[in-house]
């Protein structure tokens, strides 16, 4: 029997949602309710195209030239987007992820990160899946497993599903105050106001022919510190995606260089990350967790 370029299928459900999350990344491949897709997930017999559903770990978005440094020491972690020269969304999207729990309506996979060049630290990586008839719920725990400290820094890559249509005619709702304005490779140069800018998402509008590929920040929170993304298609059915306070930055693409063609904006990427692209080589965001030292942080998606 052949091996799927996931691995093993873990199917979650509950009422009339279904999740299907993965060995191969640990990440989020497909989850639907009541009968329609709420992301734009993909097919069992491919490898995860556009980084759909993976975990980013231990670094979220990208790192330019690979080369960082961390207490005085040079690093250097291989190049993973040749064609920008940056080292992206971390090292653990193709590794296995071993099962710790089940039942019908949750998961929760492990994956140990060794030492390795590049990031010479012992990270034990922890994600959960829970399903209800309200949502799903996403939790990750990392932990410093070695006798050092170490930078952590985490993402996920769900798309939103659009619809039966296009992004173009579904609208968008995010709440962030402040874009970290990129350079060519989509590094950070600096952060400028959404207000006035098409950028300013914060009201909801139709997402027309609007192309993102933007890390967003300075989120409006609730009371308890969630945040929420809001996309709704034509119909008013969709998806909000909602996220901790430990959940500083969003990346929010369009997919219009996605490929196949055919598959271009039918999808929002709506990524929760705990620091923004190139982090380690400029701290901002990065967690320093002392030997032993654990961090937690949650996110979700509830159908619309």
């Amino acid at each position: 029997m052949s091996v799927l370029p996931t691995g093993e299928q873990h199917v979650l459900r509950a009422g009339d949602a279904e999740a299907v999350v993965v060995e191969v990344g640990g990440g989020l491949r497909t989850y639907s309710a009541g009968g329609r897709a709420v992301l734009d997930g993909y097919a069992a017999g491919e490898m995860a195209p556009d980084v759909r559903g993976h975990v980013l770990a231990p670094w979220p978005n990208r790192l330019g030239n690979g080369v960082w440094s961390w207490d005085g020491q040079e690093l250097r972690t291989p190049v993973t987007e040749p064609e920008r020269g940056t080292a992206i969304h971390g090292l653990v999207r193709f590794v296995a992820w071993r099962l710790l729990a089940r039942s019908d309506d949750s998961v929760v996979l492990e994956h140990l990160l060794h030492p390795q060049p590049g990031y010479p630290f012992a990270l034990r990586l922890r994600v959960g899946y829970e399903l209800s008839a309200e949502g799903l719920r996403v939790t990750t725990t990392a932990t410093n497993e070695g006798d050092r400290a170490l930078p952590y820094g985490e993402g996920h890559h769900p798309y939103l599903a659009a619809g039966e249509g296009l992004l173009d005619d579904c609208a968008l709702t995010v709440p962030a105050a402040t874009r970290v304005t990129p350079d060519d490779r989509l590094l950070p140069v600096g952060t400028e106001p959404v207000e006035g800018t098409p950028h300013d998402l914060r009201a909801g509008r139709r997402i027309g022919d609007l192309r993102l590929d933007d890390c967003l920040t300075d989120l409006a929170r609730d009371a308890d510190g969630t945040a929420e993304v809001r996309l709704v298609d034509a119909s008013g059915r969709g998806a909000v995606l909602w996220l901790d306070a430990s959940y500083g930055w969003l990346q929010v693409f369009t997919g219009d260089v996605v490929e196949p063609a055919s598959r271009r904006r039918r999808g929002l990427a709506v990524e929760p990350m705990t620091c923004p692209p190139d982090a380690f080589r400029t701290g901002v965001g990065v967690r320093r967790l002392a030997p032993g030292e654990s961090t937690t942080s949650t996110w979700g998606i509830r159908p619309l």
